[in-house]
């Protein structure tokens, strides 16, 4: 596998841990009040404001700091791809996912190394992929597992690599609900059935510059990075529907945008709440870290 194949796979697999972790990163709630609402109504069986409803998540999904996550992942030509797995929330992302790759380039690229799935495990400060044997007969010099470390990965990609960082490690598991909530553009469609449990169906669009200047929780350089994520991406406008039980936990998300490399949808379904979860950071006999890899890559000069 000569460097450039590499270096482009090696990409791909952290654009999809990205789009994975994004799942986790939008399983959530909203912008920060005590009201209460089951589904949205509350004790007394009265409807509540979707405004209102959706703030009462937060709180409920916040301290379940864990959900099974099952999901679809689709980008223009770029990736198609499944998700299954759990991940936690409490300080950063964390987490177990087995991501299937379904198809475009990614799939394709992945065929090269003999397989269609990669384990990964997400720690605070980085995350691992198992690339399985291909990679560790012809590049990993024996190792199956590929770190990628936030510090390194940040360092590597520039201002793109920052704004993965930040997302990996400091977004909390309502942000879908926070635009939501920002756009000030929110409806509560109705009563569905989700895999068989009863939902309440809450739908947006966003505008993604006008979120930004709406969000009173972030701070002036926070902005700036959010319009330049959004502008790296070639978004301007979002469209967002969430379902919620009656617990208030997020059951159902679907995202759907328009992005420079092709329209973006992610549906995702979480359930489990509170699960247990542990992750094992593979052995250092069987890892070799991305840096290292593309360092060994780079033809003499």
């Amino acid at each position: 596998m000569n460097s450039t194949t590499m270096r482009r796979t090696g990409l791909s697999i952290a654009v999809a841990a990205a789009l994975t972790g994004l799942a986790a990163c939008g399983s959530g709630d909203s912008g920060g009040s005590s009201d209460k609402a089951g589904g949205g109504k509350d004790s007394g069986g009265i409807k509540l404001s979707p405004i209102a409803a959706l703030r009462s998540v937060q709180k409920s999904t916040d301290q379940a700091d864990t959900a099974r996550i099952d999901g679809k992942t689709s980008m223009g030509s770029q990736v198609s791809m499944d998700m299954k797995g759990v991940m936690g929330w409490s300080d950063g992302i964390t987490g177990n996912v087995t991501v299937t790759f379904t198809g475009g380039a990614q799939a394709q690229q992945m065929e090269q190394l003999g397989q269609t799935k990669i384990d990964y495990r997400y720690l605070k400060n980085g995350f691992y992929a198992n690339m399985g044997n291909t990679f560790a007969s012809q590049a990993g010099g024996g190792r199956h597992w590929l770190e990628y470390d936030y510090d390194t990965l940040a360092e590597m990609s520039g201002a793109a690599g920052e704004a993965f960082q930040d997302q990996m490690q400091n977004s909390t598991p309502n942000q879908s609900v926070k635009m939501l909530l920002a756009s000030g553009d929110v409806k509560r469609v109705g009563e569905e059935e989700v895999r068989g449990t009863k939902a309440t169906h809450y739908s947006g669009k966003v505008d993604l510059a006008d979120f930004t200047a709406k969000s009173a929780d972030l701070d002036e350089e926070q902005l700036s990075e959010l319009k330049k994520q959004f502008e790296q991406a070639g978004m301007s406008t979002e469209t967002i529907d969430i379902w919620v039980n009656d617990d208030d936990l997020l059951v159902k998300k679907i995202e759907k945008a328009d992005t420079k490399n092709g329209a973006f949808e992610q549906t995702a379904y979480y359930s489990d709440y509170g699960t247990p979860l542990s992750v094992e950071k593979p052995p250092a006999s069987d890892t070799v870290s991305f840096k290292d890899l593309m360092n060994k890559q780079r033809p003499a000069v």
